[in-house]
């Protein structure tokens, strides 16, 4: 049989040639890098030559109060936020039926899961006393005896769950809704899509402890591609909120007037000559504000203005309590002067009990339980719940199995279990005195209608009135989203 032999390209043999399907996807990749290379060089030449510019202008970001996507039942969101993994077993989900496992082998599934297997010390019931609270009945751990007070405010998701047992790929999760530190935070999303009704503060206000950041520091409240006005903005406790933020004594403040007056000139001249680098203006609003916070944020922080009687309730007369009631109390005047949302932080990684559960336990309760339960009461007390919505939780939570010498029993801890956990939120139109979902007999999977990361993102945003599938943001020609493309819900039973 003669082989068909298919001529040159120089050949004078004019036939057309079919190509075969390996040529051409060889050959589309040079049309698709060739298309991704004009996006990016005609981007360049557009900013260079206003001229050739398309019509169309470009997006201006600030944070001017924008409409949401329907009516919201919240304004604000106060995010207590209990880094390192509360012990969900010994707080907030009873299991008596644990006792029953002592002494018995783990399964490979609960184990396979642990950070540390190897110091697996059995299945450790919890050791503290549970009693139902409120006319809900909700059940509350003793080491909770304020937060618990609450109750029928308060909506207990104990079927949440998230997809990494390590801090900072959980911290990401939980915060921006991946387990790469490359996204927004939820915090950013919400002053994207909402802005704030305060010009003179910023719409994301972080009050990290004294004592310790979180693990991956500043990345915990990033805007990451999103414009940098929507990052948020940190607050310092003590002293002076923010640095360099007082004026330069040493200048009048005529001259700072003239100086700021020319740099508004200087800097919209600037913008006007760079008409398609849409962050420009997101900068410039940073600066503007920055000079607006010299007062507003000094006055917002003033706890000087609060009468002793809601300063004993925060916990400022004790020394425990004082850092972390100082910073709810914080919290509250913030969002009562328009703030969209508030994350407080706690000391670094105290809920990150391995060892010496007790100890941990009770020094991490005691330091949040009251001004955390304090937050509720004032912000009810004063018409600001219905309409602020508090979360107070962590990353994970822990395992139903003792980690360490499993002879001493005083010194032993749990280690990280992200399959189950509990979270809890208040106020901003959720329905209070509610229990959502459940885990097993062993508090390790959530088995009864699971929540998720992207579940509790979309919940959020729906309290807030946006639509978690049209909050989003045109990068690289394509809409990105709090939720990414992972599937997500709105949990409507949780919704009052």
């Amino acid at each position: 049989m003669t082989e068909k032999r298919i001529p040159p390209a120089n050949s004078r043999d004019t036939r057309r040639r079919t190509a075969s399907r390996r040529e051409f996807f060889s050959r589309i990749s040079d049309g698709l890098h060739g298309a991704g290379l004009a996006y990016l060089l005609g981007a360049d030449l557009f900013t260079a030559n206003p001229a050739l510019a398309f019509p169309a202008a470009p997006r201006a970001f600030d944070l001017s109060p924008k409409p949401p996507h329907f009516e919201p039942k919240a304004k604000a969101v106060i995010q207590l936020f209990m880094h390192g993994g509360p012990s969900q077993i010994d707080l907030f989900d009873p299991k008596p039926d644990l006792a029953r496992h002592v002494g018995k082998t783990p399964s490979r599934d609960l184990t396979a899961v642990a950070v540390s297997p190897q110091q697996n010390a059995g299945i450790l019931p919890s050791p503290y006393r549970f009693s139902k609270h409120g006319e809900s009945g909700m059940e509350f751990s003793e080491l909770l005896p304020r937060i618990a007070e609450c109750a029928d405010d308060i909506a207990m998701v104990r079927s949440m769950f998230t997809e990494s047992q390590n801090h900072e790929t959980a911290l990401n999760m939980i915060h921006s809704g991946r387990l790469l530190g490359s996204r927004p935070t939820i915090g950013s999303w919400v002053a994207y899509g909402l802005g704030t009704e305060n010009q003179n503060l910023p719409a994301y206000v972080v009050l990290d402890d004294p004592k310790g950041m979180p693990i991956g520091g500043i990345s915990n409240w990033k805007a990451a591609w999103l414009p940098p006005i929507c990052q948020g903005t940190r607050f310092r406790a003590q002293g002076s909120p923010v640095l360099n933020l007082e004026p330069r004594p040493e200048w009048p403040a005529p001259v700072l007037e003239v100086e700021r007056r020319l740099l508004r000139r200087l800097d919209r001249s600037h913008m006007e000559q760079r008409p398609h680098e849409s962050d420009l203006a997101a900068r410039i609003s940073s600066y503007e504000l920055a000079a607006r916070m010299q007062l507003a944020a000094s006055d917002a922080l003033d706890l000087g203005q609060e009468d002793e009687e809601t300063r004993r309730m925060y916990g400022l007369d004790a020394a425990l309590t004082e850092s972390y009631g100082r910073r709810c109390l914080m919290a509250r005047r913030l969002v009562e002067r328009g703030v969209r949302f508030v994350q407080i932080y706690i000391e670094d990684q105290i809920w990150d009990t391995h060892t010496k559960l007790d100890e941990g336990l009770r020094y991490s309760c005691g330091k949040t339980d009251g001004p955390s339960a304090a937050l509720i009461r004032d912000l009810k007390r004063r018409g600001l719940l219905d309409e602020t919505l508090v979360i107070w939780g962590g990353e994970f939570g822990r395992l139903p199995l003792g980690q360490g010498d499993a002879n001493d029993r005083g010194s032993l801890g749990r280690d990280h279990g992200p399959n189950g956990f509990t979270l809890l939120m208040a106020g901003g139109g959720v329905k209070g005195g509610t229990v959502h979902g459940g885990t097993d007999e062993l508090s390790n999977h959530a088995v009864d209608s699971p929540v998720s990361v992207h579940d509790f993102h979309a919940t959020v945003l729906s309290l807030l009135g946006m639509n978690f599938r049209d909050l989003v943001f045109r990068r690289h020609g394509l809409d990105e989203r709090l939720t990414d493309q992972f599937p997500a819900r709105v949990v409507e039973d949780l919704i009052a």
